[in-house]
């Protein structure tokens, strides 16, 4: 593992719920900033990329929410993630909802072959046919890899953002409710260790063995994508689509600690946190606390 030297985070506010809709997850940003997050990295401002107007109408051709605003909106949000890779920081953009995640690898596509570690406790892999409301936060890593209608999938005509054999999704518990829903199946390729695999070997050598994975192909670094249901529900029930379950803090604390140690990792996102389930302000601190511990390889800290 190439070890990662200290680079200044930087810190984007991406509140799009253009994938999801006006729950609450778009308050994300302005949450973790309250909680301290900035503080606690020594991270610097780098702007905030708002979102076109929701339009809570299916698109009848493609099947799915606000597809051509996605699309506009993923090209800004990748110009203001290039801006940070540039200057050497190390962009930790928050959420909104999951399809923030496109214009992340959006920015990595224009500058090489992207990875990704997937963290998240849904695989996020839905087709439209079967995504009852035609969300795109559920079908963001199907969309990532090229699977679902073009104006998505092939993005500046860079498409597929990702090769199947560059992601690796860990930490899911899914399983059961996407194949009952009709999901299509993750393909051969892509490296998945759901959350008993992680269980079974542990979670650092889980996030070893993903590491390994991501740094053992041809990608030019990775990014890690963060939905906060991957935390226990017991912990983090402060998201839309609850599941019984999920990593604990320490354990992800551990992952990300084990994944950003390596200087092939080039960002991090944070979403579906939703404040408007958190009154008390307990879910953001441990979610803020989470970060601050598993940044530390990135920013020094202890």
């Amino acid at each position: 593992m190439a070890a990662s030297g200290a680079r200044q985070p930087a810190i984007i506010e991406a509140p799009s719920v253009l994938g999801l809709r006006p729950s609450g997850v778009q308050d994300l940003p302005a949450a973790l900033l309250g909680a301290g997050l900035p503080r606690r990295l020594g991270a610097v401002r780098a702007g905030r990329v708002d979102p076109p107007a929701y339009d809570p109408a299916r698109d009848a051709g493609t099947g799915v929410l606000n597809p051509y605003a996605l699309a506009r909106y993923s090209a800004a949000l990748a110009d203001t993630v290039g801006d940070v890779l540039d200057s050497g920081r190390f962009p930790v953009v928050l959420g909104g909802d999951c399809t923030i995640l496109l214009g992340n690898l959006l920015a990595l596509r224009r500058r090489g072959r992207p990875g990704l570690l997937f963290l998240d406790g849904h695989t996020d892999f839905y087709q439209p046919s079967a995504e009852p409301a035609g969300e795109a936060a559920s079908m963001e890593l199907a969309l990532a890899t090229g699977r679902g209608p073009r104006v998505l999938t092939d993005l500046e005509g860079r498409g597929p953002l990702l090769r199947d054999e560059d992601v690796v999704a860990l930490g899911f518990r899914d399983a059961e409710e996407s194949a009952a829903a009709g999901m299509q199946p993750l393909p051969p390729a892509l490296h998945a260790i759901d959350l008993d695999g992680v269980r079974a070997a542990g979670a650092a050598a889980a996030a070893r063995r993903a590491v390994d994975l991501l740094t053992g192909g041809g990608s030019d670094g990775y990014w890690v994508h963060l939905d906060a249901d991957v935390l226990d529900d017991a912990v983090m029930p402060a998201v839309d689509y609850r599941l019984p379950g999920g990593l604990g803090l320490p354990e992800l604390e551990t992952i990300l600690r084990t994944a950003l140690a390596d200087e092939r990792a080039r960002g991090l996102d944070v979403t579906i946190f939703n404040p408007r389930l958190d009154p008390d302000g307990r879910a953001a601190a441990r979610l803020t606390d989470c970060l601050a511990r598993g940044l530390a390889p990135v920013t020094g800290h202890r």
